[in-house]
């Protein structure tokens, strides 16, 4: 899943500070990642995401099994697939170094093409409510809304967090399993009962990744910023915001 992130180096970020505060303007980041992460290559053609493609041509098929062919073993054969590959591109591109900007931004956006396909596909067979629907796509818009402040600040995509990893793990497992419990029989019935509990636990975690996501995104496009308390001096008021956030 993850291909790695977007970066800058944390030197050049207050070069961009005083420049902006020589000519009279805010200090603003520059137009790249978050400091302290290395920059990413251009590269289009590598292992991972050959892997991240492979993932986003097989949604449409996934869709045709399952509201087409109502074929629910196939469809859960290829989630397997699509669970395994994204597993995969993550560890080839830490271990081989073939991180790239473009599986930056299309591993996150496969798996969660995959979820939203999904979703769907079991609210329309009725197999999930459509609440649970809700609550995940209210979970990707404000992921939305997020990115936008990050750009409109200069910032590449952050880093898919390990608790994000987790989440969409667990729901990749809840899929299937929800798949195979719309059969009848003992068997059926356990399988329900082990996708609702990867369910309930992966959207949990995917709204913890996002506090995360928004904790992170909160830190970059207001950072701390040094005032003089009165009858003190720089530090004190900076530690007295500090603390008014709620950070000590």
């Amino acid at each position: 899943m993850d291909a790695g992130s977007g970066a800058s180096s944390a030197s050049s970020a207050p070069d961009a500070g005083g420049a902006a505060q020589q000519t009279g303007g805010p200090p603003r980041p520059p137009a790249v990642a978050p400091p302290g992460e290395a920059a990413l290559p251009d590269r289009l053609w590598t292992v991972p995401n050959v892997l991240s493609l492979a993932r986003l041509a097989g949604v449409p098929v996934f869709l045709w099994l399952v509201l087409g062919l109502h074929a629910n073993g196939w469809a859960v054969v290829l989630l397997a697939l699509s669970a395994a590959t994204d597993w995969l591109d993550g560890k080839i591109a830490r271990a081989f170094h073939q991180e790239s900007r473009l599986g930056q931004v299309l591993d996150p956006a496969a798996d969660r093409l995959y979820i939203a396909a999904t979703l769907i596909a079991l609210a329309i067979r009725g197999i999930i409510p459509w609440w649970l629907v809700g609550l995940l796509a209210a979970r990707e818009l404000v992921l939305g809304v997020a990115l936008l402040r990050l750009r409109s600040h200069g910032y590449q995509p952050l880093q898919v967090s390990f608790v994000g990893k987790a989440a969409t793990l667990c729901l990749l497992y809840a899929f299937p399993l929800l798949l195979l419990g719309a059969y009848a029989g003992p068997a059926a019935t356990v399988a329900r009962v082990a996708g609702w509990a990867f369910g309930i636990w992966g959207t949990a975690l995917y709204w913890w990744a996002a506090g995360l996501y928004l904790a992170q995104t909160r830190q970059l496009v207001h950072p701390a910023v040094m005032v003089k308390a009165p009858g003190g001096n720089a530090q004190a008021g900076a530690e007295s915001e500090r603390m008014g956030r709620g950070d000590g």
